[in-house]
């Protein structure tokens, strides 16, 4: 997938109004870059020096997403794209309706997956984000769940953690493999039961003890979901057990009664 197309060819390009640090900037490249877009465009920026920490920050995203950013004004972004604000301080209810409804990132993640538009997210600045005036005139506000006693994120972090939450718009395939968890067949998950029930039957002489017991393991080995290979192993462990217990009962022979 290219580097701002979502899954049904929309564009998305993310937007940073007046950022005073270049470094913030350099560090919202990068996290582009880790998460499938490359569409940077700046409203009013500080200058970039390719020396500078813009750059520094900027990762292997000095190469392509950095450089290409475009300088664009408020009025262009917003009678382009669909808008989404990011801020940190929301309202609580409708009367506040210029930072009301909102969405947390992942909500929006859901919300945009069902939207054909161009869409930019929006950054303000450092210190400041986005006054009242700017969000009136975006579709959407998207804000991060944060403590309370200190909901404002620094401009980078808030970029990183939203493009994180959203990035399966943009990303196809992660670093990570895919791998399927596949359940061992019920009929080995028996065995596995079996087998531990003749260990219990070797350690534990009450019967109350060991039905209840067996339940516990049923139930735990059931929300566990184990592979054929965990299943197989905790098996071949517990007929060990069970046979050496057995074996060594054997070994002792009748109590001495002398």
């Amino acid at each position: 997938m290219t580097g701002g197309d979502g899954d049904d060819g929309s564009e998305y390009a993310v937007v940073v109004v007046e950022p005073e640090t270049p470094g913030n900037v350099g560090t919202i490249a990068r996290a582009m870059k880790n998460f499938g877009l490359s569409d940077l465009k700046l409203v009013d920026p500080p200058e970039l020096r390719e020396d500078g920490e813009a750059y520094g920050f900027a990762g292997h995203a000095r190469d392509d997403v950095l450089p290409n950013a475009d300088e664009v004004t408020f009025d262009e972004m917003v009678e382009s794209y669909h808008t989404v604000g990011c801020t940190a301080i929301t309202g609580e209810d409708a009367r506040r309706h210029v930072r009301f409804p909102f969405r947390t990132p992942a909500e929006l993640r859901d919300s945009l997956a069902t939207v054909e538009a161009d869409t930019a997210l929006v950054f303000g600045r450092e210190g400041r984000g986005l006054n009242n005036d700017e969000l009136a005139r975006l579709d959407e506000v998207c804000s991060i769940p944060a403590s309370a006693d200190y909901p404002v994120l620094n401009l980078g972090q808030a970029a990183t953690v939203t493009l994180y939450e959203l990035r399966d718009l943009f990303v196809d395939e992660t670093q990570l493999p895919d791998v399927e968890r596949e359940r061992a067949v019920e009929a080995d998950v028996e065995r596995l039961y079996e087998q531990f029930s003749a260990f219990l039957d070797a350690v534990e002489h009450r019967e109350h003890k060991r039905e209840r017991t067996r339940r516990l393991a049923r139930r735990l080995v059931g929300r566990a979901h184990p592979t054929e290979k965990e299943v197989s192993t905790l098996t071949g462990v517990f007929r060990r057990a069970a046979r050496d217990l057995e074996e060594a009962d054997l070994g002792r022979g009748p109590p001495d009664r002398g």
